[in-house]
């Protein structure tokens, strides 16, 4: 029997995204319930008629399902046993409190999770009552390439990770404070996913009110520090991570993942320099000729097909089936994050 699913939110992460040719696909919620085998869709719902009237046009060749203008309009005509809120963030407490009392089992709630603390609290609280369960979209947790670095800090692979250097380029004109909430979390949950603890904030440097140049977050993952600059006035993207060990570097982001080791300098005797890996490269040349749908979580080295969509669905599906199982990414993961982002409040 199929999992049945629903979209509250039509917009972008929603939907429309799948329309963008550079993405991996499956890259929005509707995409990962259609690529689901184990899925199907029945309803989605949106305060906007043209969202609706899009999301008809792309996808009612594909499936057969109903559009609501209201979430709590599409739980009264059916419960779904997965409720994807990709609302805008001051709406998914009501949705998701509504989805509880409907009895949905399952809710994949957009990052995120609330706009402020106490809202996140109150849609964790509903998550630890045993009224639904609920994933936060922190969607490089599913990613494969991320998970190997994961796996790599872990063991050690150039010894201890001695400090992680984060930086968030999104747009122009944006204040630091919105770039941190709506896309820095990402940021901040991949660095607590990664070091498999959560970091605090402990300094800042320059206004989060500001579209000017950067602003700067000093905090720590247990012992290790962690700086986070968030910038404005570029015209480009950039989302990175920078991993500092004690014999090499990985820097993992949008589109990159290199692996540096330490090696006899060639340009100072006596002194030692990063290098590329040669083991790590050697599988990327040799991973250059493969298909895209093969299997590279094994070869860290080559920007293939991470999953992270097909991922998320797979997660919440695996949710859905065993009561006992914890997400890979929780609602608690994302209540964490808030905790991050808004400490800024006591020191500005």
């Amino acid at each position: 029997m199929k999992i049945n699913c629903a979209v509250a939110g039509l917009g972008r992460i929603g939907s429309s995204l799948e329309k963008d040719p550079l993405r991996e696909k499956p890259c929005t919620h509707t995409g990962a319930i259609m690529a689901n085998p184990s899925c199907r869709l029945i309803a989605g719902a949106d305060i906007d008629p043209e969202a609706r009237k899009l999301f008809k046009d792309d996808w009612a060749r594909r499936s057969d399902f109903q559009l609501f203008e209201k979430a709590e309009d599409l739980l009264a005509a059916g419960t779904p046993d997965i409720l994807v809120i990709a609302t805008p963030p001051d709406s998914h407490r009501t949705i998701a409190e509504q989805a509880a009392a409907a009895g949905v089992p399952v809710i994949i709630c957009e990052k995120p999770i609330a706009p402020n603390l106490k809202d996140a609290r109150a849609i964790a609280r509903l998550h630890r009552s045993g009224k639904t369960r609920i994933l936060v979209n922190h969607e490089r947790r599913y990613s494969a390439d991320y998970q190997q670095v994961r796996e790599d800090i872990h063991e050690e692979r150039y010894g201890r990770l001695l400090s992680v250097y984060g930086i968030l380029y999104f747009g122009r004109t944006g204040k630091h404070r919105d770039v941190l909430l709506h896309d820095g979390t990402h940021l901040v949950d991949i660095i607590n996913f990664l070091t498999a603890s959560h970091c605090v904030l402990k300094k800042s440097f320059g206004s989060m009110r500001s579209r000017r140049s950067s602003a700067y977050l000093f905090g720590k993952v247990d012992h290790i520090p962690v700086l986070i600059e968030v910038g404005a006035e570029r015209d480009h993207l950039v989302f990175e991570i920078h991993l500092s060990f004690e014999r090499g570097r990985i820097r993992i982001g949008n589109g990159i993942l290199e692996y540096e080791m330490s090696g006899p300098s060639p340009f100072y005797d006596t002194y030692r320099s990063l290098r590329p890996d040669a083991l790590i490269m050697d599988r990327k040349e040799d991973s250059g000729a493969k298909d895209e749908r093969e299997d590279t979580s094994h070869a860290p080295s080559y920007i293939g097909r991470t999953g992270y969509f097909s991922n998320m669905m797979d997660d919440a599906v695996r949710c859905l089936q065993d009561p006992r199982y914890q997400p890979v990414s929780s609602v608690f993961d994302g209540l964490e994050v808030m905790r991050f982002i808004r400490s800024l409040r006591a020191l500005l």
